[in-house]
């Protein structure tokens, strides 16, 4: 999880996870707005049909039966959210007033304002009968004064039908205005709509609106277009997962393909057509194409180089052909001897060039790889011995006398040494001493190469390939080889000063376990001064 997190193909389903959830957000959030405000106006747009549906009723009659009735026959009314304020009449007991007593006789009021015996004025309860229109439902019709007290509005307000929220200030402005709007009440809105009577009277229709019909369909809305923001987010990620996956696939196959290379595999190459490579972006198309032509270049350039070092080689076997004859004719002794064992050591090294340049990399044998370096260092300490005796050279070994595996082969450790101790009869004065020491720890194995001459004027530049400057012969090569080896194994080179012989000093770490750990340089070193009387 925690490589997949720091991998392209999460990189590409973060990118696309943010894209699509701003881009979901920037569109989603406005329709979600505009799905509030329409329910909103989808609300009062129908408060308003049903207050307009008594517009017809109220223009032909204000009877309060009549209203009620056509009150009950809305919706709202059904519900209980409509109620009707009717105007005042034109006067106070205007009019004659027809009166019915328990026994069906009647009389007209004979003056304005007067009233029949046993009855009372319109809209009243008489002792004999009711007033004209009848009696209104229970709940629903008011006396004009009772209806005015209830709503604060004065004995000379009119009838109120229907139960009443909003107060008889907001009504009486509307009906004073002739405008309609809403003012909120306990519960919600309350629509106050007003309907014209005659040419100076104006009723009120209140239509209630309740908080929940405003927000209907709201959530529901709101849930569709999350969930298709999800789905929105869901698909961008699928795709850039795909997509990261080919870009991945593509990269990890190019990876795969230069550890290959980098391990010694000169036929691995990266495929750039058929069916691996389909889906992969231009660019990972052009990369593999170089990988491969870089592949092709290295080769070449191998093969070259063998070549090249077969036909040195060979070339070496006409003067070698003349040292061997001369070496043969010094006769007997210690350095004739010696100048013949060497010829013949470079003969067979010259051949082992040859062949390994011309021997193709699969047809290469198995080599054994390890070698006790104690062995090989008596070994070459011996060979050199030789010359150190006829300059007049003091030398030590010391700690070569018991067995000290190493990972690397002979021949490598061989080569390593000899340029050590090259570099000292190189770049010394004859009768210069040297010394070496071999050091052997839980988890390496060090070599010490010291000498009695002026030192390193500068150890950087003599760790650099080619840069050494130790005269004829010298190639500058010999250091790097033997730093080569170290690190090939683990272990490092370093130059410094002798403490005994005060000259240069170089160190030679092999690991001889991988897993080991490196001991500080620790212990006591045997003393010199009795074996340099050699």
């Amino acid at each position: 999880m925690m490589r997949l997190r720091h991998s392209l193909r999460w990189a590409l389903i973060k990118a696309a996870v943010a894209g699509t959830t701003m881009v979901a957000l920037a569109f989603l959030i406005p329709l979600g707005l505009m799905v509030q405000q329409t329910a909103r106006d989808r609300a009062f747009t129908a408060a308003e049909r049903q207050a307009a549906a008594l517009g017809p009723a109220l223009a032909i009659t204000t009877d309060q039966d009549a209203i009620a009735r056509a009150v009950a026959s809305t919706d709202a009314g059904t519900q209980g959210r409509m109620a009707v304020h009717l105007p005042p009449a034109e006067s106070a007991g205007a009019g004659a007033g027809t009166l019915s007593g328990p026994g069906g006789a009647g009389g007209v009021a004979s003056a304005p304002g007067a009233t029949a015996p046993g009855a009372t004025a319109s809209g009243g309860t008489a002792s004999g009968g009711t007033a004209q229109g009848g009696t209104a439902p229970a709940g629903k019709v008011s006396d004009p004064a009772v209806a005015g007290a209830a709503a604060g509005s004065g004995p000379s307000a009119g009838a109120t039908i229907g139960e009443v929220r909003a107060l008889a200030a907001d009504v009486a402005s509307a009906g004073g205005q002739g405008r309609s709007f809403t003012v909120e009440v306990p519960g919600g809105y309350a629509l106050l709509q007003p309907v014209a009577v005659d040419t100076v009277r104006t009723a009120v229709v209140e239509v209630f609106v309740a908080d929940g019909d405003l927000t209907r369909g709201v959530a529901t809305a709101w849930q569709v277009l999350s969930g298709v923001a999800l789905g929105l987010v869901a698909v961008s990620v699928l795709v850039a997962d795909r997509m990261g996956a080919r870009i991945v696939g593509s990269a990890r196959r190019l990876a795969a393909a230069a550890r290959s290379l980098g391990a010694g595999d000169l036929a691995v190459r990266v495929p750039v057509d058929g069916k691996q490579a389909a889906g992969s972006p231009e660019e990972l198309r052009e990369a593999a194409h170089a990988f491969n032509a870089m592949a092709d270049r290295v080769v070449q350039l191998l093969a070259a180089e063998r070549e090249l070092a077969a036909d040195l080689s060979h070339r070496l076997r006409t003067p070698l052909t003349v040292l061997r004859l001369n070496a043969a004719s010094l006769g007997e002794g210690d350095a004739a001897d010696a100048t013949r064992h060497a010829v013949a050591q470079l003969e067979r090294e010259v051949d082992q060039i040859i062949r390994s340049a011309r021997r193709a990399p699969e047809d290469a044998p198995a080599v054994t790889v390890g070698c006790d370096a104690a062995e090989v260092i008596r070994e070459r300490v011996g060979f050199w011995s030789a010359l150190a005796e006829d300059e007049g050279r003091r030398w030590q070994l010391a700690g070569a006398d018991r067995e000290t595996p190493v990972p690397v082969q002979r021949g490598d450790l061989a080569a390593a040494v000899d340029a050590l101790l090259g570099n000292v009869f190189r770049h010394t004065g004859v009768g210069t001493a040297f010394s070496v020491d071999v050091l052997a720890t839980g988890s390496s194995v060090i070599v010490l190469v010291g000498d009695a001459g002026p030192g390193f004027t500068d150890p950087e530049a003599a760790l650099k390939r080619g840069e050494g400057h130790g005269g004829e012969g010298s190639t500058g090569l010999g250091l790097d080889i033997v730093r080569k080896l170290a690190e090939a194994t683990g272990g490092d080179l370093a130059l410094g000063r002798s403490a005994v012989l005060g000259g240069a000093e170089i160190r030679l770490r092999l690991r001889s376990r991988p897993d080991g750990t490196v001991p500080p340089r620790t212990g006591r070193r045997r003393g010199r001064g009795s074996l340099f009387a050699r």
